[in-house]
């Protein structure tokens, strides 16, 4: 039995998934804060959304911490300042938006942003297609979207 396992099955979530690892590996958490923000249309009934999560535990699993351990949901009023080693996700809500997800490194010299943007739901149809015709031509195992996308392992 073949099973491709994805919180997303959109390529460009699966790639911008690596990228926040690979960011979260290479820029230390005591000099970038590392925030998730994310948009989905009014009727979206959970927050953060599975990707933004997923995009989250991306950078956590490059800066090798739980999320669990170091994730900021929802400030609101007197907080305080942010935490070190923070991940911050900021869920916005409105019209019919299908996905958008940004994930910001910001230091105090500079930001780098990565981001992607659903204009139809059917790019996920399109990913989940793609893994089942993937799936067909490979041995029993348990994969992800990067196993069909061919990414290196990391």
């Amino acid at each position: 039995c073949v099973v491709v396992h994805a919180a997303n099955f959109s390529a460009g979530v699966t790639l911008i998934s690596r990228l926040a690892l690979m960011m979260g590996q290479a820029l230390p958490a005591e000099a970038y804060d590392a925030e998730i923000v994310e948009m989905h249309h009014r009727q979206k009934v959970d927050a953060p959304s599975g990707t933004a999560l997923a995009l989250g535990e991306s950078v956590a699993q490059g800066r090798g911490v739980a999320l669990a351990d170091v994730r900021e949901s929802g400030r609101d009023g007197h907080t305080g300042p942010r935490k070190t080693g923070a991940i911050g996700f900021a869920a916005l809500r409105g019209g019919q938006i299908v996905g958008e997800h940004e994930v910001l490194f910001t230091s105090a010299d500079e930001q780098i942003t990565i981001s992607h943007r659903a204009f139809n739901r059917r790019i996920f149809a399109t990913g989940a297609v793609r893994a089942a015709e993937w799936g067909a031509e490979q041995p029993a195992g348990y994969y992800g979207m990067e196993d069909v996308l061919g990414l290196p392992p990391l």
